[in-house]
Order: structure tokens, then C-alpha cells, then sequence
């Protein structure tokens, strides 16, 4: 899979341009929920669904054995991780691998609010580890 190929490229550019649109309009320095908040209401003003604070349950053999919230998922296919902190530190992606792990969506994005410069981190989940697409729209309608 190429730079330029990975699934969902046309939506994760929507969302960055979104991000980019808050990031330019609040600057950093706030919670990382306010940046959330804002970056839903962007992507609901561009037509986008969104839901925030999405459960994610982690199922080992049947059990469940754990369960977190993802901040948004939008169109039932991205999962967006907002983050508003000035360093960078690698458990965030593992994060957000590890949510589309649980949810089997195919595309993460880590959005990180509190820099002065915008980061953003796209995660894709490899085809082998992902459901067909009628299985997640079902998961995200429960």
C-alpha cells in the first residue's frame, strides 16, 4: 500500500482539514475536550457524522475484558484520538492501534491540539485484521 493509498483517504483529508480549521481558530492551549467539542462541531458543519465518546469493548475469547471510549468515530469508519499536550509520546498511538483493534475500524487518527503546529498521525489497521463492512456498520448501530 502506497502513501497515497489507504482506505478512506478522501474522508481522513476532510477531517485534517477540519482539524486545521480548529487548530487555526483556537490556537493551542486548551483542554483537550474543548478541542474535541470543536472539532465535532467542524466536521458535523461540514456534513460528516460524528459520534463522540464512542464505548469500545475489548473481547478476549468470548470474554469481555476491558472496556474505554474512543473520543469520535465518523462515518462509522475513522476513529479520531484528540489529544492537547506538547509532547508527543507513543503510547498515544498504540492507542489508537489498539481502538481499531477492538472496533476493527480500518483508519485511526491521533490529532494533537497542543502544539503550537498542528500534529497529526494517520494509523491504518492491515486488511487481515479487519471485518467486511456490513459487520462494522452493524457494530457502530448497536
Amino acid at each position: 500500500m502506497g502513501r497515497e493509498d489507504y482506505p478512506h483517504r478522501e474522508l481522513t483529508r476532510t477531517i485534517i482539514g477540519a482539524a486545521f480549521e480548529v487548530s487555526n481558530t483556537l490556537g493551542c492551549g486548551f483542554l483537550e475536550k474543548v478541542y474535541e467539542n470543536a472539532l465535532a462541531a467542524e466536521l458535523r458543519s461540514r456534513g460528516l457524522r460524528v459520534v463522540q465518546q464512542m464505548p469500545v469493548r475489548v473481547i478476549y475469547k468470548e470474554t469481555t475484558v476491558g472496556d474505554y471510549v474512543a473520543d469520535m468515530i465518523v462515518e462509522a469508519t475513522v476513529l479520531i484520538e484528540t489529544k492537547a499536550t506538547p509532547e508527543h509520546n507513543a503510547i498515544y498511538g498504540a492507542q489508537v492501534l489498539n481502538y481499531l483493534k477492538a472496533t476493527q475500524l480500518p483508519v485511526g487518527l491521533l490529532v494533537n491540539f497542543g502544539r503550537p503546529r498542528l500534529d497529526v498521525r494517520r494509523y491504518i489497521l492491515c486488511k487481515r485484521l479487519q471485518r467486511d463492512a456490513d459487520e462494522t456498520e452493524e457494530w457502530m448501530r448497536e
